[in-house]
């Protein structure tokens, strides 16, 4: 690929960046659950957790969803006001999906903060490397949402899931070698090359490698699973009490590179660690259960629990890191057999 022809239509280069999360929220997407297949026998348990998510969010910001059509919006609103959420806080887009798995699929937005413009990244989809397909109408949700409200979108031509970046706002992206150069999504790349990407399509300057994610982990290392900007120099890294579990020395070893980071202006990361829950095994299968999968609402954080001792210890961790929102924990025990909880399920669109 010719470097200086893509990189002269870049995002970077037209201004657009990928606000943090924390940033003022315009909405929420989300792509209505429906896959039976990724909820084995107890999909029908997740929709009142997942409405509850709902729910707390439309205190703060509008909620959007892609659904199939007809049948499938008014299945979501009778579930939505078996909660009692506010329904004139949430649109509905006839945009279907294969998955519910909108942090992944759905659209990268950007922003220009000098033209108050907005844009859209379409960033190849394959399903975490091809493992569930089909996924063609994932891939194209981002351009289907562009199309709808007349945006510019950009389309790098490369596999890349939200769920495998987190960013500070100021230049830096956090992500993990074990996601981002695993063969199955981008084998033609080698790191210095994805890591242009990033730069030119997330409008960052610097990229931050640790390694492994955690057992059960489909994803292959998504490092909304382990660490988190909470600011912009302060993270919460997960961390591993018992040294027998399999994820001791996995998050210890990120736990380390975390400590000789050094952001772009010279200082070390303000390291704030957050515990793990008992694993979660449910028909044989250990679960990728992580605080870490906590959603940034403009109201509220909403963290997953698991019925855990560390549940309680984990909310007060991050409410200390969020003084001005509130912080909720929702029971994900039955969500997380999706192998991913609130973060997995949505992507912000933030405000200009």
């Amino acid at each position: 690929m010719d470097y200086g022809l893509w990189t002269m239509d870049s995002p970077t280069r037209a201004g657009y960046h990928f606000p943090a999360e924390w940033a003022p929220h315009t909405a929420t997407w989300l792509s209505w659950p429906h896959k039976e297949e990724s909820w084995p026998g107890k999909i029908e348990t997740i929709y009142k957790p997942y409405c509850e998510f709902i729910k707390i969010l439309t205190e703060g910001e509008l909620i959007r969803i892609n659904v199939k059509d007809v049948e499938m919006e008014a299945f979501a609103k009778s579930e939505l006001a078996k909660v009692g959420a506010d329904l004139s806080k949430v649109e509905f887009f006839h945009f279907p999906t294969n998955d519910a798995w909108c942090r992944d699929h759905g659209p990268a937005f950007l922003i220009n903060t000098e033209t108050k413009q907005k844009a859209i990244v379409d960033w190849g989809y394959n399903a975490w490397g091809d493992k569930y397909p089909p996924y063609d109408l994932d891939d194209v949700i981002p351009t289907k949402i562009g199309e709808h409200f007349n945006l510019p979108v950009y389309h790098p031509g490369i596999v890349m899931e939200g769920g495998s970046v987190d960013f500070n706002g100021e230049g830096t992206l956090l992500t993990s070698t074990a996601c981002l150069l695993n063969e199955n999504r981008n084998p033609h790349l080698n790191q210095p090359q994805i890591e242009e990407y990033l730069k030119n399509y997330y409008g960052v300057q610097q990229i931050l490698w640790l390694g492994d994610g955690i057992v059960g982990d489909d994803t292959d290392g998504h490092i909304d699973d382990i660490t988190r900007f909470v600011n912009t120099n302060t993270v919460v890294t997960v961390v591993e009490e018992n040294k027998h579990d399999e994820n001791y020395h996995i998050l210890q070893e990120n736990l380390q590179m975390l400590r000789e980071f050094k952001l772009l202006n010279g200082e070390p990361l303000n390291i704030i660690e957050l515990p793990m829950p008992s694993p979660v095994v449910y028909d044989g299968q250990r679960l990728p259960a992580s605080y870490a999968n906590f959603y940034i609402g403009n109201a509220a954080v909403v963290v997953p629990t698991y019925r855990d001792k560390n549940d309680e210890k984990a909310l007060e961790i991050l409410r200390a890191c969020f003084p001005d929102r509130k912080v909720v924990g929702i029971d994900s025990t039955d969500i997380i057999w999706g192998l991913g909880s609130f973060h997995c399920l949505s992507q912000q669109e933030p405000a200009v």
